[in-house]
Order: structure tokens, then sequence, then C-alpha cells
């Protein structure tokens, strides 16, 4: 089975089964929430749609609005996450034709679907739901720093966008497994979307950062885990603030490293190296410690999907060998999986 969100902070009943938006992006990237809803919540995804001039495809069938409301859908989900969150004015022609069809909108960008004027009056008129995942509950309160109950885990990461999420929900996956009581606590917009719950950390005011964090990740029984998704780089110029709330907040027992062994420069920002496994995991460990006296680092997750099978399996061994920790690509899965997972819970 795969892993059951949380229902404490933002409960979210999406409408399903979902066509994914791809608009006109070329770069695979930009269509990681698309990349994230086909591979974790595929039973739930109709087909794609995109615009001329889009590049990527998801692999499922092309389909207009039409097709896919005929086919059952009720949503249309933009799956794109460009730089800013931004609905450019090529897609909005697309996004009426979707809600005069009679889907519901749901959308995972910073700018609100309501502030388009042709959407919301595409969907004043013709009475569909238009969803800004990307939107935190109220009440959020500042960071206590209070020791709570249960087992915390946090993915970090040498960058952005190389692994994260998609490690948290295979280790809280291979956790329910084993029988052990685990959740996936999602942060960012693809994982509430997957989870159908979570806090989108990146819309959190700063001051309240670890307060969100503490929020998903409440008092647990002793024997329970939550596996919570990190988000950014403690690294990062731009993305670190998040990256520290989050570690602050969910007090973790244990932290993952995710790391990219293809990439020798911050994405995005040429002339900044990543830094070092070694040096992540120290400067984690102290900042960690202050919350979590216990805090330690379960190993290393890999991202080797750049890579050949034999190419992996050498980054893995080499990167296990010198950190002196398991590594393992959790979609590649195996016995290094398997070791790191035991890790994680030793």
């Amino acid at each position: 089975m795969k892993p059951q969100g949380s229902s404490e902070p933002v409960g979210l009943a999406l409408p399903s089964p979902y066509l994914l938006f791809l608009g006109d992006v070329t770069t695979a990237a930009y269509a990681k929430t698309a990349f994230g809803l086909r591979d974790w919540a595929g039973d739930k995804c109709i087909g794609e749609f995109a615009l001329p001039g889009a590049t990527v495809t998801t692999g499922l069938p092309a389909m207009t609005p039409a097709d896919a409301l005929k086919a059952g859908a009720k949503s249309l989900v933009i799956g794109i996450a460009n730089e800013g969150g931004k609905i450019p004015a090529s897609w909005i022609p697309a996004l009426v034709e979707a809600i005069e069809i009679g889907l519901d909108i749901v959308s995972g960008m910073h700018v609100r679907l309501a502030s388009v004027p042709a959407v919301r009056e595409a969907a004043q008129r013709c009475g569909r739901a238009l969803i800004d995942v990307r939107t935190p509950p109220p009440g959020i309160q500042v960071g206590s720093g209070r020791k709570r109950s249960g087992k915390r885990l946090l993915t970090v990461g040498t960058d952005c966008a190389l692994g994260k999420k998609y490690t948290a929900l295979a280790i809280a996956w291979a956790l329910q497994d084993r029988g052990v009581p685990a959740d996936f606590r999602a942060t960012g917009q693809t994982g509430i979307m997957i989870a159908g719950s979570g806090m989108p950390m990146d819309a959190v005011v700063s001051d309240f950062l670890s307060g969100a964090a503490e929020m998903i990740s409440p008092a647990a029984p002793a024997d329970h885990w939550d596996i919570i998704e990190g988000q950014g780089s403690l690294y990062h110029p731009g993305f670190a603030g998040v990256s520290l709330g989050l570690l602050h907040g969910s007090q973790p027992d244990v932290f993952v490293v995710c790391h990219d062994p293809t990439r020798t420069e911050i994405v995005g920002l040429p002339g900044l190296p990543l830094p070092s496994l070694e040096e992540l995991i120290e400067l984690t460990l102290t900042l960690g410690h202050r919350v979590n006296p216990a805090i330690r680092c379960g190993g290393i997750s890999l991202n080797t999907s750049a890579l050949s099978e034999s190419e992996a399996a050498d980054a893995i061994a080499d990167t296990s060998a010198a950190i002196g920790l398991p590594a393992a690509d959790p979609l590649r899965g195996g016995p290094e999986f398997d070791r790191l997972v035991d890790s994680c819970l030793a």
C-alpha cells in the first residue's frame, strides 16, 4: 500500500480522476507535479493535456478536456511548477476551455486561480471550483521547540529538485509494508496533491515555518513514524530558510540526505558548487541538535535516474563506502534500499 497522508493541517477533497495539464512546457523539471502524480497517484490520473509547442510528456494518453470529461475526469490539475509559480497568458484559454467543458481546476501555483479574471469569471459562470493547493491553513503558531512523542524522519538535500519527496514517499511506503505505523507528511504542492493533505511550506510566512512543521508532525504514539518531505537545501542561497524551518520544526530523530551524483553546481546558480555530503551531514547535525540532541543521519538517497544500471551501482557502492552509511536509490530499490530503511529504524 502507498503511504497515507495526514489529516491534521490541510484536509483536501480534490475532485478526481485528474486530467494533467502540461501547458507549453519544454523543460521536464518544470513538470515535476505531473510526474509526481503519475508516479504516486497514477490511479487518479486519466490522461494529459498539452498545448502546441510542449515537448514534455508523462506518457499518459493525450486528451482534450472534452475527451477527459467523457472518460470520467472531474478536474484539470496544473502539472507545472515553474519559476515563481506563475500562470502564463498562453495557458488561460485552455483553463477556461476546461472550466466550460465541466472540469474543476486544481493548482499548486503561487498565483491564485481566482486572481486571473478570465478564469474567475468562467468558474463563476459555470459553477466550477477553483482549488489552490498552496494555501496555508489558519492558526499556525511560532515554533516552540518543545519535544514531542513519536518518531520523525526528514529528507534533506544538497540541492533542490533531486528526490526529497520521492525518497520520503518510498520510505513511508516501505515502513508501512513492514507493518511499522508511518505517515507521509507532505510539505509541497505535489506531495499535498498525492497525499490529500499537508503544509505548503513555501507559502508560509517565514516566522511561522517551524511552527508549521510542528503542525504536520504532531505528538504521536512512541512507535509511530512521520516521514516528512524536505524542501530546498540548507546550502541554497534562496531556499535555505524553508529548509531550516523544517529541520527545527520537525525535530527529526533521523534524516536522510538526498543527492544527485551527476550535479556539481546548484541548479539555476552557475558557479555555485554543491556542498559535499560530509558538509551537509555535519551542518544538519549541528543545526538539528538544537531541537533534538539525538538526531542522526540514517543514510544517503541517490537520484541515479541519469545513470545506467552499472553506473548507478558503482555510485551507490562508492558513496556508501566513502560516507560509512547505507546508500541507495529508492526508485531502484533492492537490498541497498532495504539496508537504508534498516539504518533509519535502528
